[in-house]
């Protein structure tokens, strides 16, 4: 990327202010094709940002988000000024998606990559259960819940916040396994994992207790084992703006009421 004058390919989700603010963006500073851009400006919220990235991962080209969406924590503030200039001086975050592999009842195979977190989610009213291994060694015999994820230091503010999971430094090199609404056993909170684990659930009693998993966006139903790790060859990009960095977000995030 080129400091003083990067390449800037303007993209926004379907929310009519995101749309609106691309053509604004567009008309003042210009826009080349993704795959020939220098750096996405990507407008919207979380999700889209989340699509971009995906979209982009075998480019890898960096992000600069502006929030036009609902939540914006991966964003910037959405300003038109000086957009040249903020991109210039922004600060770097480099993530790591985790890979997903699963089985189905029906014996397919299929796999996808995870920037936020990889869930297994029950599809019936009733409860999962779940079998965990870490590295090759049963961990918990049976947990019985209405699912489990293994969540990014970047996703760790995400659905695995909202689980009651903890919340990882970027840079921690760590990964979350935490439960969503676990029954039995009661007072398991969940572990905190070497970014190098490789994480395996088994779905006891399928047949009866169907579970889906879910790679961010990509959801794989009735799945009878899956396996997670991190990708660490795989780095994807975003920009922050300067004194706003996702690092100091994250801290901030842990002492916010």
């Amino acid at each position: 990327m080129t400091t003083s004058s990067p390449r800037i390919a303007v993209c926004a989700s379907e929310r009519p202010e995101a749309q609106a603010a691309r053509e604004r963006l567009v008309d003042r500073y210009g826009s080349v094709p993704e795959a020939e851009a220098d750096v996405i400006v990507a407008l919207g919220g979380d999700g889209f940002m989340l699509e971009t990235l995906h979209t982009n991962l075998s480019r890898r080209t960096p992000v600069y988000g502006m929030n036009r969406g609902s939540v914006g924590f991966l964003m910037n503030d959405y300003e038109e000024d000086g957009l040249i200039e903020r991109i210039a001086a922004a600060g770097r975050a480099v993530i790591h998606p985790l890979q997903m592999d699963a089985w189905t009842e029906a014996g397919q195979a299929q796999s996808g990559l995870a920037i936020n977190e990889v869930s297994l989610l029950r599809q019936t009213r009733q409860s999962a259960k779940l079998k965990i291994s870490v590295d090759g060694k049963v961990r918990l015999e049976e947990l019985t819940c209405d699912g489990c994820l293994v969540a990014t230091p970047a996703g760790s503010t995400a659905y695995n916040l909202s689980a009651h999971g903890p919340i990882i430094p970027l840079d921690a090199r760590m990964l979350a396994l935490t439960p969503i609404s676990a029954f039995r056993p009661r007072r398991w909170r969940g572990a905190l994992l070497s970014h190098r684990a490789r994480v395996e659930f088994e779905v006891l009693e399928a047949d009866k207790r169907p579970v889906s998993a879910v790679a961010d966006s990509l959801e794989i139903r009735r799945v009878v084992r899956v396996a997670v790790k991190e990708r660490r060859d795989i780095a994807l990009t975003m920009l922050f703006d300067a004194g706003r960095s996702f690092e100091e977000r994250v801290l901030a995030e842990q002492f916010t009421a």
